[in-house]
Protein backbone atom coordinates (compact mmCIF):
# COMPACT_ATOMS: atom_id res chain seq x y z
CA UNK A 1 0.00 0.00 0.00
CA UNK A 2 1.47 3.64 -1.08
CA UNK A 3 2.39 5.73 1.76
CA UNK A 4 -0.03 8.92 2.01
CA UNK A 5 2.24 12.38 0.26
CA UNK A 6 2.64 15.25 1.98
CA UNK A 7 2.98 18.76 0.42
CA UNK A 8 4.54 20.96 2.92
CA UNK A 9 6.52 19.79 6.23
CA UNK A 10 4.92 19.77 10.07
CA UNK A 11 7.23 21.69 12.38
CA UNK A 12 8.41 18.64 14.36
CA UNK A 13 9.78 20.12 18.36
CA UNK A 14 11.06 17.26 19.78
CA UNK A 15 11.35 16.89 23.84
CA UNK A 16 13.23 15.42 26.77
CA UNK A 17 12.83 12.24 28.75
CA UNK A 18 10.26 10.26 28.58
CA UNK A 19 7.98 11.57 26.06
CA UNK A 20 11.11 11.82 23.84
CA UNK A 21 11.38 8.29 23.95
CA UNK A 22 7.54 7.85 23.01
CA UNK A 23 7.79 10.22 20.38
CA UNK A 24 10.16 8.50 18.57
CA UNK A 25 8.64 4.71 18.37
CA UNK A 26 5.02 6.96 17.63
CA UNK A 27 6.55 8.12 14.88
CA UNK A 28 8.08 3.82 14.29
CA UNK A 29 5.15 2.58 14.93
CA UNK A 30 1.86 4.53 13.98
CA UNK A 31 2.98 7.02 11.13
CA UNK A 32 5.93 6.35 9.00
CA UNK A 33 4.28 2.84 7.78
CA UNK A 34 1.81 4.89 6.43
CA UNK A 35 2.84 8.70 5.67
CA UNK A 36 5.88 9.42 4.03
CA UNK A 37 6.46 12.04 6.86
CA UNK A 38 7.52 15.34 5.64
CA UNK A 39 8.72 17.56 8.97
CA UNK A 40 11.38 20.34 9.94
CA UNK A 41 13.11 19.08 12.70
CA UNK A 42 14.33 21.00 16.01
CA UNK A 43 15.56 19.70 19.28
CA UNK A 44 14.02 21.23 21.89
CA UNK A 45 15.29 18.79 24.44
CA UNK A 46 17.02 20.82 27.59
CA UNK A 47 20.83 19.82 26.15
CA UNK A 48 20.31 21.56 22.88
CA UNK A 49 18.22 24.79 24.29
CA UNK A 50 21.30 25.34 26.56
CA UNK A 51 23.89 24.40 23.69
CA UNK A 52 22.00 27.14 21.74
CA UNK A 53 21.52 29.52 24.55
CA UNK A 54 17.60 28.87 23.51
CA UNK A 55 17.82 30.07 20.42
CA UNK A 56 16.39 26.53 18.79
CA UNK A 57 13.21 27.25 20.67
CA UNK A 58 12.95 31.05 19.11
CA UNK A 59 13.70 29.05 15.48
CA UNK A 60 11.19 26.42 16.26
CA UNK A 61 8.19 29.19 16.78
CA UNK A 62 9.45 31.00 13.55
CA UNK A 63 9.49 27.74 11.15
CA UNK A 64 6.12 27.18 12.85
CA UNK A 65 4.66 30.64 11.93
CA UNK A 66 6.50 29.74 8.37
CA UNK A 67 4.48 26.66 7.67
CA UNK A 68 1.65 27.07 9.30
CA UNK A 69 1.54 23.58 11.86
CA UNK A 70 4.00 22.61 14.18
CA UNK A 71 3.75 19.75 16.87
CA UNK A 72 5.51 19.79 20.08
CA UNK A 73 7.13 16.99 22.40
CA UNK A 74 6.76 17.74 26.35
CA UNK A 75 10.07 19.59 27.40
CA UNK A 76 11.44 20.22 31.08
CA UNK A 77 10.74 23.54 32.39
CA UNK A 78 14.55 23.79 34.75
CA UNK A 79 13.97 25.00 38.21
CA UNK A 80 17.00 24.84 40.74
CA UNK A 81 17.50 21.38 40.64
CA UNK A 82 17.29 21.04 37.05
CA UNK A 83 20.22 23.55 36.19
CA UNK A 84 22.49 21.16 38.63
CA UNK A 85 21.04 18.05 37.28
CA UNK A 86 21.73 19.23 33.86
CA UNK A 87 24.98 21.21 34.38
CA UNK A 88 22.82 24.31 32.87
CA UNK A 89 24.35 27.66 31.43
CA UNK A 90 20.95 29.17 33.45
CA UNK A 91 17.75 28.93 34.61
CA UNK A 92 16.01 29.17 30.94
CA UNK A 93 12.36 29.86 30.74
CA UNK A 94 9.50 27.89 29.66
CA UNK A 95 9.97 26.95 25.53
CA UNK A 96 5.80 26.82 25.82
CA UNK A 97 5.94 30.44 27.21
CA UNK A 98 8.42 31.49 24.62
CA UNK A 99 6.58 29.77 21.14
CA UNK A 100 3.41 31.24 22.74
CA UNK A 101 4.78 34.67 23.12
CA UNK A 102 6.13 34.27 19.54
CA UNK A 103 2.74 33.09 18.04
CA UNK A 104 0.78 34.86 20.02
CA UNK A 105 -2.30 32.58 20.36
CA UNK A 106 -4.58 30.91 22.54
CA UNK A 107 -4.62 27.25 24.06
CA UNK A 108 -7.39 25.29 23.60
CA UNK A 109 -7.35 22.19 25.37
CA UNK A 110 -10.47 19.29 25.82
CA UNK A 111 -10.13 15.61 27.26
CA UNK A 112 -10.27 12.72 25.25
CA UNK A 113 -13.23 11.00 25.69
CA UNK A 114 -13.27 6.58 25.92
CA UNK A 115 -15.89 4.72 27.27
CA UNK A 116 -14.99 3.38 30.42
CA UNK A 117 -13.09 5.88 31.49
CA UNK A 118 -15.37 7.82 34.20
CA UNK A 119 -14.18 11.39 35.53
CA UNK A 120 -13.52 11.69 39.16
CA UNK A 121 -16.46 14.17 39.10
CA UNK A 122 -19.50 11.80 37.80
CA UNK A 123 -21.85 14.92 36.79
CA UNK A 124 -19.69 15.76 33.56
CA UNK A 125 -21.34 14.13 31.11
CA UNK A 126 -19.63 15.87 28.17
CA UNK A 127 -16.67 17.72 27.08
CA UNK A 128 -14.94 20.65 28.97
CA UNK A 129 -12.93 23.40 26.37
CA UNK A 130 -10.23 25.28 28.08
CA UNK A 131 -9.44 28.22 26.55
CA UNK A 132 -5.93 29.64 27.78
CA UNK A 133 -4.42 32.77 27.07
CA UNK A 134 -1.08 32.40 25.98
CA UNK A 135 1.06 35.87 26.25
CA UNK A 136 1.78 37.08 29.61
CA UNK A 137 0.94 37.24 33.01
CA UNK A 138 4.02 35.66 35.21
CA UNK A 139 5.38 33.37 32.04
CA UNK A 140 6.81 36.79 31.09
CA UNK A 141 6.70 38.18 34.20
CA UNK A 142 9.86 39.81 35.77
CA UNK A 143 11.06 39.49 39.35
CA UNK A 144 13.56 39.79 41.56
CA UNK A 145 14.48 39.76 45.49
CA UNK A 146 14.82 42.60 47.52
CA UNK A 147 16.38 43.21 50.95
CA UNK A 148 15.85 44.86 54.49
CA UNK A 149 15.47 48.45 53.23
CA UNK A 150 14.74 48.80 50.08
CA UNK A 151 12.01 49.92 48.44
CA UNK A 152 9.77 48.85 45.38
CA UNK A 153 8.47 50.56 42.15
CA UNK A 154 6.19 50.54 39.81
CA UNK A 155 7.65 52.62 37.29
CA UNK A 156 6.10 54.13 33.68
CA UNK A 157 8.09 56.43 31.54
CA UNK A 158 6.31 58.15 28.56
CA UNK A 159 8.10 58.00 25.14
CA UNK A 160 10.13 60.77 25.79
CA UNK A 161 11.20 59.82 28.83
CA UNK A 162 9.49 61.40 31.30
CA UNK A 163 7.96 59.54 34.79
CA UNK A 164 4.20 59.42 34.06
CA UNK A 165 3.77 56.87 36.97
CA UNK A 166 5.53 55.54 39.89
CA UNK A 167 3.63 53.49 42.24
CA UNK A 168 5.47 52.10 45.56
CA UNK A 169 4.80 48.36 45.07
CA UNK A 170 6.33 47.79 48.80
CA UNK A 171 8.55 49.26 51.57
CA UNK A 172 10.71 46.33 52.72
CA UNK A 173 11.96 48.28 55.77
CA UNK A 174 10.64 45.68 58.21
CA UNK A 175 12.80 42.92 55.95
CA UNK A 176 13.87 41.73 52.89
CA UNK A 177 11.01 39.81 50.27
CA UNK A 178 10.78 39.45 46.49
CA UNK A 179 8.52 41.27 43.95
CA UNK A 180 7.30 40.40 40.51
CA UNK A 181 5.79 42.61 37.92
CA UNK A 182 3.08 41.51 34.93
CA UNK A 183 2.02 42.65 32.10
CA UNK A 184 -0.39 41.81 29.27
CA UNK A 185 -1.37 43.98 26.00
CA UNK A 186 -4.52 44.92 24.87
CA UNK A 187 -3.98 43.64 21.10
CA UNK A 188 -3.44 40.14 22.74
CA UNK A 189 -5.92 40.40 24.97
CA UNK A 190 -8.30 41.49 21.62
CA UNK A 191 -7.12 38.70 19.87
CA UNK A 192 -7.60 36.22 22.30
CA UNK A 193 -11.29 37.17 23.15
CA UNK A 194 -11.50 36.57 18.95
CA UNK A 195 -10.22 33.41 19.43
CA UNK A 196 -12.82 32.20 21.86
CA UNK A 197 -15.84 33.64 20.27
CA UNK A 198 -15.06 32.21 17.35
CA UNK A 199 -14.42 28.26 19.17
CA UNK A 200 -17.57 28.88 20.56
CA UNK A 201 -18.91 29.51 17.79
CA UNK A 202 -17.53 26.55 15.73
CA UNK A 203 -18.24 24.05 17.99
CA UNK A 204 -21.71 25.42 19.44
CA UNK A 205 -20.57 25.41 23.11
CA UNK A 206 -21.60 27.99 25.72
CA UNK A 207 -18.87 30.37 26.31
CA UNK A 208 -17.78 31.34 30.18
CA UNK A 209 -14.78 33.77 30.65
CA UNK A 210 -13.62 34.63 34.24
CA UNK A 211 -10.83 36.43 36.08
CA UNK A 212 -10.91 38.59 39.59
CA UNK A 213 -11.14 41.47 38.60
CA UNK A 214 -12.95 42.74 42.25
CA UNK A 215 -9.39 42.29 43.61
CA UNK A 216 -7.42 43.50 40.32
CA UNK A 217 -9.18 46.48 39.14
CA UNK A 218 -7.23 47.80 36.25
CA UNK A 219 -5.42 44.48 35.26
CA UNK A 220 -7.63 41.96 35.17
CA UNK A 221 -10.76 44.41 34.75
CA UNK A 222 -9.29 45.90 31.59
CA UNK A 223 -9.70 41.43 30.80
CA UNK A 224 -13.29 42.21 31.41
CA UNK A 225 -14.13 45.32 29.22
CA UNK A 226 -12.23 44.44 26.45
CA UNK A 227 -13.97 40.63 25.93
CA UNK A 228 -17.47 42.57 26.94
CA UNK A 229 -16.70 45.42 24.10
CA UNK A 230 -15.76 42.74 21.30
CA UNK A 231 -18.73 40.39 22.06
CA UNK A 232 -21.10 43.50 22.03
CA UNK A 233 -19.62 44.91 18.59
CA UNK A 234 -19.35 41.29 16.52
CA UNK A 235 -20.86 38.56 18.30
CA UNK A 236 -23.63 39.01 20.34
CA UNK A 237 -25.71 38.77 17.52
CA UNK A 238 -23.65 35.69 16.02
CA UNK A 239 -24.14 33.89 19.62
CA UNK A 240 -27.97 34.31 19.92
CA UNK A 241 -28.43 32.50 16.17
CA UNK A 242 -25.96 30.36 17.39
CA UNK A 243 -28.47 29.47 20.65
CA UNK A 244 -25.10 29.68 22.87
CA UNK A 245 -24.80 32.53 25.18
CA UNK A 246 -21.44 34.24 26.81
CA UNK A 247 -20.98 34.82 30.32
CA UNK A 248 -18.85 36.50 32.34
CA UNK A 249 -18.04 35.87 36.12
CA UNK A 250 -15.66 35.73 39.16
CA UNK A 251 -13.16 33.09 38.57
CA UNK A 252 -13.90 31.40 42.38
CA UNK A 253 -17.18 31.51 40.99
CA UNK A 254 -16.66 30.01 37.76
CA UNK A 255 -14.87 27.10 39.46
CA UNK A 256 -17.96 26.30 41.27
CA UNK A 257 -20.21 26.29 38.89
CA UNK A 258 -18.02 24.11 36.39
CA UNK A 259 -17.67 21.74 39.41
CA UNK A 260 -21.69 22.03 39.34
CA UNK A 261 -22.02 21.41 35.43
CA UNK A 262 -22.62 18.33 33.63
CA UNK A 263 -20.43 20.04 31.06
CA UNK A 264 -20.68 21.12 27.80
CA UNK A 265 -18.66 24.23 28.20
CA UNK A 266 -15.54 26.63 26.83
CA UNK A 267 -14.22 28.15 29.87
CA UNK A 268 -11.62 30.88 28.99
CA UNK A 269 -9.40 31.61 31.40
CA UNK A 270 -6.40 34.26 31.48
CA UNK A 271 -2.26 32.62 30.91
CA UNK A 272 -1.77 31.58 34.49
CA UNK A 273 -5.32 30.14 35.66
CA UNK A 274 -5.50 28.36 32.07
CA UNK A 275 -2.35 26.50 33.22
CA UNK A 276 -3.37 25.46 36.40
CA UNK A 277 -7.07 24.61 35.85
CA UNK A 278 -6.62 22.71 32.27
CA UNK A 279 -4.43 20.36 34.70
CA UNK A 280 -7.63 20.04 37.08
CA UNK A 281 -10.15 19.64 34.44
CA UNK A 282 -7.78 16.99 32.79
CA UNK A 283 -6.87 14.76 35.77
CA UNK A 284 -10.43 14.82 36.76
CA UNK A 285 -11.77 13.32 33.51
CA UNK A 286 -9.29 10.89 34.05
CA UNK A 287 -5.87 11.42 33.10
CA UNK A 288 -3.39 14.02 32.16
CA UNK A 289 -2.33 12.07 29.34
CA UNK A 290 -5.91 12.13 27.81
CA UNK A 291 -6.22 15.66 26.75
CA UNK A 292 -5.44 17.51 23.43
CA UNK A 293 -4.00 21.07 23.79
CA UNK A 294 -3.52 22.93 20.29
CA UNK A 295 -1.96 26.62 20.43
CA UNK A 296 -3.77 29.17 17.85
CA UNK A 297 -2.33 32.24 16.93
CA UNK A 298 -4.68 35.04 15.29
CA UNK A 299 -3.08 34.30 12.06
CA UNK A 300 -4.25 31.05 11.49
CA UNK A 301 -0.84 28.99 12.80
CA UNK A 302 -1.07 25.81 14.63
CA UNK A 303 0.69 24.16 17.20
CA UNK A 304 -0.25 20.54 18.90
CA UNK A 305 0.98 19.30 21.76
CA UNK A 306 0.31 17.47 24.61
CA UNK A 307 -1.29 18.88 27.90
CA UNK A 308 1.11 17.04 30.36
CA UNK A 309 4.96 16.64 31.75
CA UNK A 310 7.95 14.76 30.18
CA UNK A 311 7.15 11.62 32.79
CA UNK A 312 10.24 11.64 34.78
CA UNK A 313 9.86 9.04 37.19
CA UNK A 314 8.94 6.85 34.15
CA UNK A 315 12.11 7.50 32.27
CA UNK A 316 14.74 6.84 34.78
CA UNK A 317 13.05 3.37 35.28
CA UNK A 318 13.58 3.52 31.03
CA UNK A 319 17.34 4.06 31.70
CA UNK A 320 17.75 1.30 34.01
CA UNK A 321 16.07 -1.00 31.17
CA UNK A 322 13.29 -1.71 33.71
CA UNK A 323 9.73 -1.69 32.08
CA UNK A 324 7.23 1.14 32.29
CA UNK A 325 3.32 1.85 31.08
CA UNK A 326 3.21 5.58 30.15
CA UNK A 327 0.26 7.01 28.74
CA UNK A 328 0.82 8.32 25.17
CA UNK A 329 -2.67 8.82 24.65
CA UNK A 330 -1.84 12.64 23.91
CA UNK A 331 1.06 12.69 22.40
CA UNK A 332 -0.90 10.23 19.48
CA UNK A 333 -3.01 13.25 19.71
CA UNK A 334 -0.63 16.13 19.02
CA UNK A 335 0.52 13.80 16.14
CA UNK A 336 -2.85 13.21 14.81
CA UNK A 337 -3.93 17.00 15.02
CA UNK A 338 -1.32 18.26 13.60
CA UNK A 339 -1.36 15.50 10.77
CA UNK A 340 -5.06 16.24 10.16
CA UNK A 341 -4.76 19.95 9.81
CA UNK A 342 -1.93 19.75 7.29
CA UNK A 343 -4.41 17.65 5.35
CA UNK A 344 -6.97 19.88 5.70
CA UNK A 345 -4.76 23.14 4.83
CA UNK A 346 -2.67 21.80 1.76
CA UNK A 347 -6.08 19.50 0.52
CA UNK A 348 -4.84 16.08 0.81
CA UNK A 349 -8.12 14.78 2.48
CA UNK A 350 -6.21 11.16 2.77
CA UNK A 351 -4.22 12.84 5.19
CA UNK A 352 -6.66 14.09 7.54
CA UNK A 353 -9.02 10.83 7.43
CA UNK A 354 -5.79 8.58 8.47
CA UNK A 355 -5.26 10.57 11.43
CA UNK A 356 -9.20 10.80 12.21
CA UNK A 357 -8.59 6.92 12.06
CA UNK A 358 -5.64 6.27 14.45
CA UNK A 359 -7.62 8.56 16.65
CA UNK A 360 -10.42 5.72 16.70
CA UNK A 361 -7.91 3.03 16.59
CA UNK A 362 -6.28 4.69 20.23
CA UNK A 363 -9.51 4.67 21.74
CA UNK A 364 -10.83 2.07 20.92
CA UNK A 365 -8.40 -0.21 22.19
CA UNK A 366 -8.55 1.68 25.33
CA UNK A 367 -12.33 0.56 25.23
CA UNK A 368 -11.39 -2.89 23.93
CA UNK A 369 -9.33 -3.05 27.43
CA UNK A 370 -6.16 -2.72 26.52
CA UNK A 371 -4.32 0.16 27.95
CA UNK A 372 -1.38 1.79 30.14
CA UNK A 373 -1.02 1.50 34.04
CA UNK A 374 -2.67 4.89 34.61
CA UNK A 375 -5.68 4.10 33.28
CA UNK A 376 -6.58 0.70 34.53
CA UNK A 377 -7.99 1.59 37.88
CA UNK A 378 -9.84 3.90 36.19
CA UNK A 379 -11.44 1.81 33.60
CA UNK A 380 -15.35 0.28 34.39
CA UNK A 381 -16.88 -1.77 31.68
CA UNK A 382 -18.85 -4.38 31.71
CA UNK A 383 -17.87 -7.73 30.14
CA UNK A 384 -14.54 -5.63 29.94
CA UNK A 385 -11.30 -6.68 31.78
CA UNK A 386 -8.57 -4.03 31.60
CA UNK A 387 -5.22 -4.89 30.60
CA UNK A 388 -2.09 -3.12 31.20
CA UNK A 389 0.58 -2.89 28.97
CA UNK A 390 3.56 -1.36 28.41
CA UNK A 391 4.66 1.63 26.71
CA UNK A 392 5.77 -0.05 23.68
CA UNK A 393 2.96 -2.69 24.22
CA UNK A 394 -0.09 -0.10 23.94
CA UNK A 395 1.90 1.69 20.87
CA UNK A 396 1.51 -1.74 19.26
CA UNK A 397 -1.88 -2.60 20.33
CA UNK A 398 -3.42 0.57 18.77
CA UNK A 399 -1.00 -0.22 15.45
CA UNK A 400 -2.62 -3.57 15.17
CA UNK A 401 -6.08 -2.15 15.91
CA UNK A 402 -5.26 0.19 12.82
CA UNK A 403 -4.16 -2.06 10.42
Amino acid sequence: MAKIQMKTPIVEMDGDEMTRVLWQWIKEDLILPYVDLKTEYYDLGLPERDRTDDAVTVAAAEANKKYGVGVKCATITPNAQRVEEYKLKKMWKSPNGTIRRILDGTVFRAPILAKGITPYIPGWKKPIVLARHAYGDVYSGVETRAEAGDKAYLLVEGANGEVKQKLLVQDFSKGGGIVQSVHNLDASIASFARSCFNYALDVKMPLWFATKDTISKTYDHRFKDIFAEIFEKEYKEKFAAAGIEYMYTLIDDAVARVVRSEGGILWACKNYDGDVMSDMVATAYGSLGMMTSVLVSPEGNYEFEAAHGTVTRHYYKHLKGEETSTNSVATIFAWTGALAKRGELDGIPALTAFAKKLERATVETIEAGEMTGDLVSLFKAEGVTPKKLNSRGFLQAVASRLE
